[in-house]
């Protein structure tokens, strides 16, 4: 929806003046999207106050007054439900607020103190922040603007594992039959396609990222759409140029017909409308939860997650490009629930997190773009502690389970590489999914969310 002429005045002003960021929070679903967006509403809004910020200098110093939530610009996209987060996280038993199923934004105005005072400084100085919030499921459809449907096909069967192999077989067991010069049957193309998004679901339930197309797995107002009804033809053995000059009622030519109907019309213009507009970038990452689940899904979010990072469009800000063609010029990389595993553990996260992001960031840096990594727990669900086992202290977790039961664990040592095959032969790491913590104060407790604001924002409070 357009906004009216004279908000988008004002936005290019407070643009040019670098006095609005707009940030995006993304990742692949499970991530903790909307665990971190309603953390890092609550410690701004409390930065003066109660939140534990002192990685933050702005909040160190008390300069940053707080927050508060303005009207967002777009008025057809929904407000991100930072209410219901906090409600849910207030209930007894805590609850995690529920995931995202759609866009959402947020805009918030930052008070705060200039460090510097001058002759054309203010005593009180303002940020406009504007908050992004994504469905992980719909970012996976990103990379597929780089294929047609032929490569795309190529792609999709370069990477079928045993146990991915199980949960698409019913699918496969009738793909595979199909000839794709045959005349394409409307009602048998359905059939397969909704057979096909069931095995999505079956391998996102199951812990794997690399699932294309995302829109199967949530597809909102598309339900039911011949838009979503396609699929890949695995193990093509005929020429590309053979295939394509099928007729256009063939079973190849009518899903590759849909395919680019769905990067043209779906995929297109949601990285035109939003993924272009952003400043500034946080990646989150649940390299834990891979971890747990082994080297297949191990090596899928790999995968998922080396694509999606070449669909961003990183590079320098200047006036202009501020204004008409905004970019990326700062980065984070995180990864999240580092209450999951002990303090002491926390350096290895990010090391894994760096060897599994390797290629990404050696491209990042090399261009030039800022790009931090760093592991935390936007909301907490555990505390540290130290047990006595055989005579030594040993560090361990206390939390709740969401079965509620309270326990005291230590879930294993994280590799800080790649792990080798003797690590999952072993079983070495292995940790309960916890329920968060009673909120106790109006500020949420967390593990170094004052060192990620600060890398994304802290520039700007000076």
């Amino acid at each position: 929806m357009r906004q009216p002429l004279s908000r988008e005045l004002s936005n290019l002003f407070e643009r040019g003046r670098d006095r609005q960021l707009r940030l995006a929070v993304t990742g692949l679903s499970q991530a903790g999207k909307t665990a971190f967006l309603t953390s890092l509403v609550n410690q701004l809004r409390h930065a003066g106050v109660e939140a534990q910020l002192d990685l933050l200098p702005a909040a160190r110093e008390g300069r940053l007054l707080g927050a508060q939530r303005l009207n967002q610009p777009d008025l057809g996209v929904p407000r991100f439900p930072y209410d219901p987060g906090m409600a849910a996280l207030r209930d007894t038993p805590p609850r995690w607020p529920e995931p995202t199923r759609g866009i959402s934004e947020l805009r918030l105005q930052l008070r705060y103190r200039p460090a510097r005072q001058g002759w054309f400084t203010t005593d009180i100085a303002h940020l406009t922040l504007d908050l992004f919030d994504y469905p992980g499921e719909w970012l996976l459809d990103l990379p597929l603007l780089q294929h047609d449907f032929y490569s795309w096909c190529q792609a999709q069967s370069l990477h079928e594992g045993p146990h991915r192999k199980i949960l698409f077989s019913e699918w496969l067991s009738e793909v595979e039959q199909l000839d794709p010069a045959a005349e394409a049957d409307e009602a048998k193309l359905a059939a397969l396609a909704d057979a096909y998004a069931q095995g999505l679901r079956r391998a996102k339930k199951a812990g794997f990222s690399d699932l294309q197309p995302g829109r199967f797995l949530l597809p909102g107002e598309l339900e039911g759409a011949p838009v979503l009804q396609f699929f890949p033809l695995p193990e093509l053995s005929a020429p590309k140029e053979v295939l394509e000059a099928l007729p256009n009622t063939s079973i190849y030519a009518t899903l590759a017909a849909r395919f680019r109907y769905y990067q043209q019309q779906v995929v297109r213009p949601f990285y035109r409308d939003h993924f272009r507009r952003f400043d500034r970038q946080i990646v989150l990452v649940d390299v834990l939860g891979a971890l747990n689940a082994g080297p297949e899904r191990f090596e899928d979010l790999s995968r998922a997650l080396r694509q999606l990072m070449q669909s961003f469009d990183y590079g320098k800000r200047s006036l202009l490009t501020r204004i008409f063609a905004p970019k990326i010029d700062r980065l984070a990389i995180a990864a999240t629930k580092a209450d999951h595993v002990t303090p002491d553990q926390h350096g290895n996260v990010v090391q894994l997190l760096e060897a599994l992001l390797a290629e990404p960031l050696k491209d990042l840096r090399f261009a030039d773009i800022p790009v931090k990594a760093l592991s935390l727990a936007a909301i907490r669900a555990t505390d540290a502690r130290e047990v006595l086992h055989e005579g030594k202290r040993t560090p361990a977790l206390k939390g709740t389970t969401l079965e509620g039961e309270d326990v005291l664990v230590y879930p294993g040592d994280v590799p800080n590489r790649l792990p080798k095959p003797d690590f999952w032969q072993q079983q070495g790491f292995d940790f309960p999914s916890f329920r968060p913590m009673s909120v106790d104060s109006e500020a949420l407790s967390h593990i170094r969310m004052d060192a990620a604001i600060d890398w994304l924002i802290g520039d700007k409070l000076i």
